[in-house]
């Protein structure tokens, strides 16, 4: 019988003091079903504390405004998860220049169906406004946060006394992966929450700044092109790899083989550029192999785990033409930039105030948007070296026939987690249990927003259904600018970057969101759009960094929008033209 009406596992209940969620963002962490030891161990805990730190250092809450017992920051329903949007919303009235519906715009973009900013007295707070104040005026001088560095160092000092896995016990590799995550987890993800709202106030001084210059277009090569962002660092490596791919006619013989199965071809071949390739790919996935699919989850593929994945990115890198290479529209997009600042200085003139204020926002926007992005992946490196041990104990339980799978390790709880070590056996049904209900809940579309009760998701939509109409040529759909520049090609519609390999070169890509793992396949389209996202999502920020034409928040564009047909993406108007 179908449990579809019953609460997952792990699902918390839903805030009163602050009762709306969004998918908006989060998605981009957790696009699928959480784990229940990702939801009940020092991941979800580790979110919602970290998020309330951040929120605290930033000055917009005092730690009595939260509930001490409940979850409310984020939330799991149906077990996927969601972002609170009402207490961002309170920040957006206590932040000096900011509101509502600034906030709304930066989680949804264009999306339906927002429910209405609903006012509370207790929701204004001159003291917490005057504090905001004062942390947005360091912003503006500021050089970043010292703990950037220190993690930066830590993540890669944990890479580099990673221990001889094979030679631990079942215990001792479960003791180094929580260990790992339950030492390090909250301080980190407190400093990225700070940073993400560190980050937002030099966007939304040049949003405004821009708006009321008239040169709203300006924004976007205002916030692009700063380089040194660590998210887009990959992909200049994997760039290296394809011009090395393309240029030997035994590589080129491998890659054409296939991508299943590459990594294992590469590493018996005896061609001396086959050798070479393998020691730079490996100095590669040691470099960046934490980097994956859904990478806050345990139990999910790394390039360093998967590297096939890696190597299908690199493929098509390999067939695009020298017109792509990530540095030269890098070059590009700083050329843009310093002519749309010059422009803006132009306007300016004879306002020596105005003219400071803008030298300021543009101080916090080179220092803090790619410090946000280091932050992020500092984190990634370090739950990396969760991933790999944990890994590690899914094989061998595998191997035994405890599990099913390596990933099932993930499907009992913290609680259950140090039982689970000592008599796997003991849960075996359980987690098959466990795996066939996540399946069924991962058949259904979560609802978009979710206000005071989730729905029943029994009453979600499969994700089979054809709800959404197909777009017919002459259709315009709407999105959300996030990086300038217009491209035509076919569309290539892409659920998984594990799916590289479809993807072919002068393509653009249609994606239902984006987290750091699907970067590199943004290098070899003409285009990108995605289903949900804003200004500071992680499509906009790479797409910006890369070069690429860009549209975020354009509803059911990956439903719409059919592999194949010829689209025309507008990254400056935030438009996608089905046709020619």
């Amino acid at each position: 019988m179908s449990t579809l009406d019953e609460p997952w596992l792990a699902d918390t209940p839903p805030s009163k003091r602050f009762p709306i969620y969004t998918r908006s963002n989060i998605s981009e962490v957790f696009p699928d079903v959480v784990t229940p030891l990702a939801a009940t161990g020092e991941v979800w805990r580790g979110a919602e504390h970290g998020w309330r730190n951040g929120l605290i250092r930033f000055g917009a809450f005092e730690k009595d405004e939260f509930d001490s017992e409940h979850d409310e920051m984020i939330g799991i329903f149906g077990g996927y998860g969601y972002l609170n949007v009402s207490v961002s919303r309170v920040m957006g009235v206590r932040m000096p220049g900011s509101n509502p519906d600034l906030v709304d715009q930066s989680y949804f973009g264009s999306q339906p169906g927002v429910p209405p900013y609903d006012p509370r007295p207790e929701d204004v707070n001159p003291e917490l406004t005057a504090r905001m104040g004062e942390i947005i005026n360091w912003a503006m001088t500021a050089n970043g946060l010292p703990e950037l560095e220190e993690y930066r160092t830590r993540a890669a000092d944990l890479r580099r006394e990673r221990p001889d896995l094979g030679a631990l016990s079942n215990e001792e590799l479960a003791k180094r992966a929580l260990g790992i995550q339950e030492s390090l987890f909250i301080p980190w993800v407190s400093d990225h929450f700070f940073l993400i709202y560190v980050a937002s106030i030099p966007v939304g001084g040049l949003t405004a700044l821009t708006a009321q210059l008239g040169v709203p277009e300006l924004l976007t090569p205002l916030i692009s092109g700063f380089g040194e962002v660590d998210s887009a660092a990959p992909s200049l490596a994997m760039w290296d790899l394809g011009r090395v791919a393309q240029s030997s006619p035994s590589l080129s013989t491998l890659f054409g083989e296939g991508i299943k199965g590459l990594d294992a071809r590469l590493r018996q071949s005896s061609d001396p550029d086959a050798i070479a390739f393998v020691k730079q790919f490996d100095d590669f996935l040691y470099e960046y192999g934490s980097r994956g699919v859904n990478e806050w989850e345990m139990n999910t593929p790394t390039w360093q785990t998967h590297p096939d994945i890696a190597l299908g990115a690199i493929d098509r890198m390999r067939l695009a033409d020298e017109s792509k290479a990530p540095r030269a529209n890098l070059a590009r997009m700083t050329q843009d930039r310093a002519e749309a600042v010059a422009t803006v200085r132009s306007k300016l003139a004879g306002d020596d105030a105005a003219t400071a204020q803008f030298d300021a926002l543009l101080h916090a926007a080179e220092v803090f948007l790619p410090a946000r992005e280091r932050s992020k992946t500092s984190l990634v490196r370090m739950i990396g070296e969760v991933k790999v041990p944990f890994r590690e104990l899914g094989l061998r339980l595998a191997d035994a026939g405890h599990i099913d799978r390596p990933e099932d390790f993930a499907l009992v709880t913290r609680q259950e987690f140090d039982d689970f070590v000592a008599n796997p056996a003991a849960y075996t049904q359980t987690i098959r249990d466990r795996r066939a209900r996540m399946e069924e809940m991962a058949a259904l579309v979560p609802p978009f927003i979710v206000v005071d009760e989730p729905p029943a998701p029994s009453t979600w939509e499969r994700r089979d259904a054809q709800a959404a109409n197909t777009a017919t040529e002459g259709v315009v759909l709407q999105g959300v600018a996030a990086c300038a520049g217009v491209a035509t090609g076919p569309a290539r519609v892409i659920h998984d970057p594990s799916q590289a390999d479809e993807l072919e070169p002068g393509e653009i890509l249609v994606a239902p969101g984006t987290d750091p793992s699907w970067t590199p396949l943004f290098v070899s389209s003409a285009a990108v759009v995605v289903d949900v996202g804003a200004p500071m999502s992680h499509a906009a920020i790479v797409s910006r960094e890369l070069g690429i034409p860009c549209v975020v928040s354009c509803t059911d564009a990956t439903r719409r929008i059919t592999n194949g047909t010829i689209i025309t993406v507008d990254g400056a108007a935030g438009t996608v033209t089905v046709g020619q």
